[in-house]
C-alpha cells in the first residue's frame, strides 16, 4: 500500500510551486515548471523515453480496473489513427450506483480547504508529468498527434493548463476572507457585533465530456478547475481518446487515496459503441458543472438542455488571417504555411480563411497579386513539407473518416491553390496522413460563401478574394459574429488597418495575433499568458484559463453569529 501524503508534506512540496503559477498568471510572463524537451525526463522518478514507451506497450491489451464503485461491465474498442488496436478495457459505470458513491466524499473535499485542494491538484499533476513519456504515446495513438506534438502539447502543455486552472481557482476561492469581525456602531449603545464565517462550497458533480483530438489539453483546466474548487469530477472521455483520461483518472484517484480523500472524488464514464451517455449524463439532476469540447451542434445542446448544470463549451468557429500588407513577405508566408500544416489543421485555432484584396498586397518584395500570394503560399506549404520524413512530424494522421472526406470534398468547391497529397508513414503504413489543400473562392460570390461561412475542420484553407481591406475588415466583422473565431490573424503596415482589426475583434470578443512572422504561430497559446478563446463570440462560452472560468464553480456560504 503506498504510503499516506499528510497537508505538511503536500504544502511544503507544492505550496512553492502554487506560488509561482500565481505570480505568473498576474504578470503574465513566460513560466513552465513542466520541461518540453523529452530528454529533460528519467530522473527524480520520471520515466525516460525508453521507460515512457515500455509502460505504454505493457497497457496494451490489458483491463485497466480503476476500482470504482457501480462496475457493471467493460469497455474496449480504441483504435489508433495509426493503425494499431489498443485493446485497453475500461470499467462501464452504473451511474445510478456511481454518483452517489461521487458525491460522498465531497463534504471532506469541501472543508479541506482551498490550499489542501490546490496542492493535492499538483501532486496529482506531478505524477502525471513523471509519466509524461507514456502519456504523450497515448496521446498519439488516440489523437493522431505526431508523437513530438502529442508530447508536448499533450504532456507539458496540457499539464501548464490544469496548473493554471488551479491557480485561478485558488485565487478566486481565497479572495473572501475565511471570517470577519463586524461592528456596526450605535451611538450611545453598544455597538453590533458579529463573528462571520465565509466557506466556499462545491455546487456538485462535475462532468468532464473529453475531444478525440486533445483529450488531455482541453480536458485538464475544466477537470482541475472543478477538482480545486470542491467538486467531484466525472470524466467522460470520446469513444475514440478513452486512454489519456482513464490514466488521468487512475493517477488522480491513486492520490486522493493517498491524501486520505475519498479517490471517488474523480471517476470514469466510458461507453459502449453508440451507447451516447453524454445527453443522458448532462442532464442527470446531480451533474451540476458541464466542460465540453467539440461540435458545435452538441455544445449548443448543452447550453440548451442542461439547465441545471453551469456549462462552459468550447464548439467551433471559422478562424480567419486578413492579409492587407507585410513587412517580410517570406516570414508571412513560412509562419501562415507552419500554421495550416501542424497537425493536418486539426485544431480548433487553426486558421481556414485567408482575406486577401483581389488587387493584391503591399510585400517589402513589391506588389502582390492574390494569385501570386495563393501560389507563394502553396509553394511554401509544398516546400515545408516536402520531405516525407518532416511531413509526417508535422501533420501526424486524420483523426477520424469524417476529417478526411472534407478533405477530399473541399477540392471541389473552387479553384485549387494547392492540391493535397498522400503522405506515406513507414512505421506505421496504415495512417492517413493528407498535406493541406488551399482552394481560392471569390468573397462576392454567394456560392463561395456557403463554403467560406463554415467550419470545415481539418487541413483545408480558403483563399478568399475581397474588394478590399475595408470589405476584409467588414467581412471579419460578420464571421466572428456569425459563426465565431477561437483566433484571429492579421498582417498589415498600416496603422488604420490595424486599428480597424482590433476594433473588430475588441467589439466582437475575438483574441487577435498581428504579424506573426517568426516562431510564434495564431494556432498555439501559452499558459498563464495567453487566453485560448474568450467566451465573447458564438465559438466558446468560456476562456482557459480566466477567472470567469472557476468562479462559478463554487459558492461562497456565509455563516453569522453574534459575538
Amino acid at each position: 500500500m503506498a504510503a499516506e501524503l499528510t497537508a505538511h508534506e503536500l504544502i511544503a512540496q507544492h505550496r512553492p510551486t502554487l506560488d509561482q503559477a500565481l505570480e505568473a498568471i498576474r504578470t503574465r510572463a513566460y513560466w513552465s515548471p513542466h520541461p518540453e524537451h523529452p530528454k529533460a525526463y528519467g530522473e527524480n522518478g520520471s520515466l525516460d523515453a525508453a521507460a515512457g514507451k515500455a509502460a505504454f506497450d505493457a497497457l496494451l491489451g490489458t483491463r485497466l480496473d480503476l476500482g470504482q464503485p457501480g462496475t457493471d461491465g467493460w469497455v474496449s474498442g480504441e483504435v489508433s489513427p495509426y493503425g494499431p488496436e489498443l485493446g485497453v478495457e475500461y470499467p462501464h459505470a452504473d451511474v445510478d450506483v456511481l454518483l452517489p458513491a461521487m458525491k460522498a466524499g465531497q463534504k471532506a473535499w469541501r472543508e479541506a480547504g482551498a490550499e489542501i485542494r490546490a496542492v493535492v491538484c499538483l501532486e496529482i499533476l506531478k505524477r502525471i508529468s513523471d509519466r509524461t513519456h507514456e502519456f504523450a504515446h497515448a496521446v498519439m495513438h488516440t489523437s493522431g498527434q505526431a508523437f513530438m506534438m502529442a508530447f508536448q502539447a499533450g504532456g507539458p502543455h496540457a499539464q501548464d493548463r490544469g496548473l493554471e486552472a488551479v491557480a485561478y481557482a485558488y485565487v478566486e476561492q481565497v479572495r473572501t476572507p475565511d471570517t470577519a469581525e463586524w461592528s456596526k456602531p450605535q451611538g450611545k449603545r453598544d455597538p453590533l457585533a458579529l463573528t462571520k464565517q465565509f466557506t466556499p462550497v462545491p455546487r456538485g458533480i462535475a462532468l468532464m465530456i473529453g475531444c478525440n483530438t486533445f483529450p488531455t489539453w482541453n480536458g485538464y483546466p475544466g477537470l482541475f478547475a472543478s477538482l480545486a474548487t470542491g467538486n467531484a469530477v466525472l470524466v467522460k472521455p470520446h469513444p475514440r481518446a478513452v486512454l489519456p483520461l482513464a490514466l488521468t483518472v487512475q493517477v488522480a484517484r491513486e492520490v486522493l487515496a493517498e491524501a486520505g480523500f475519498d479517490p471517488n472524488l474523480v471517476a470514469l464514464a466510458a461507453e459502449q459503441p453508440g451507447e451516447g451517455i453524454a445527453k443522458t449524463l448532462a442532464t442527470r439532476p446531480e451533474i451540476r458543472i458541464i466542460d465540453y469540447t467539440g461540435s458545435t451542434s452538441f455544445g449548443d445542446w448543452l447550453e440548451a438542455n442542461a439547465r441545471q448544470a453551469q456549462v462552459y463549451t468550447e464548439k467551433a468557429g471559422v478562424n480567419t488571417v486578413l492579409v492587407d500588407s507585410t513587412a517580410n513577405y517570406k516570414g508571412m508566408l513560412s509562419n501562415l504555411a507552419f500554421s495550416l500544416s501542424l497537425y493536418s489543421g486539426q485544431m480548433c485555432t487553426t486558421p481556414q480563411n485567408l482575406l486577401i484584396p483581389r488587387d493584391g498586397i503591399r510585400t517589402d518584395e513589391g506588389p502582390k497579386t492574390f494569385d501570386e500570394v495563393a501560389a507563394d503560399l502553396a509553394r511554401s506549404v509544398d516546400g515545408l513539407l516536402g520531405d516525407d520524413a518532416r511531413a509526417n512530424a508535422l501533420l501526424g494522421a486524420i483523426v477520424n473518416p469524417d476529417v478526411k472526406a472534407r478533405l477530399e470534398a473541399a477540392a471541389g468547391l473552387g479553384e485549387v491553390a494547392l492540391a493535397s497529397r498522400e503522405v506515406t508513414n513507414p512505421e506505421f503504413p496504415d495512417a492517413v496522413v493528407r498535406t493541406p489543400v488551399i482552394v481560392k473562392l471569390d468573397g462576392a460570390k454567394p456560392d463561395d460563401e456557403a463554403a467560406y461561412m463554415s467550419e470545415c475542420f481539418g487541413p483545408v484553407s480558403f483563399a478568399v478574394a475581397v474588394d478590399s481591406s475595408a470589405d476584409a475588415v467588414e467581412l471579419l466583422r460578420r464571421t466572428i459574429r456569425e459563426k465565431g473565431a477561437m483566433t484571429v490573424g492579421a498582417y498589415t503596415t498600416d496603422e488604420d488597418v490595424e486599428r480597424a482589426v482590433q476594433e473588430v475583434c475588441f467589439d466582437e470578443a475575438a483574441q487577435l495575433s498581428l504579424n506573426l512572422t517568426g516562431g510564434v504561430y495564431v494556432n498555439q497559446t501559452a499558459a498563464f499568458s495567453d487566453f485560448h478563446g474568450s467566451g465573447g463570440n458564438p465559438a466558446a462560452n468560456a476562456a482557459l484559463t480566466d477567472g470567469a472560468f472557476v468562479a462559478n464553480r463554487f459558492r461562497v456560504v456565509e455563516v453569522r453569529r453574534e459575538a
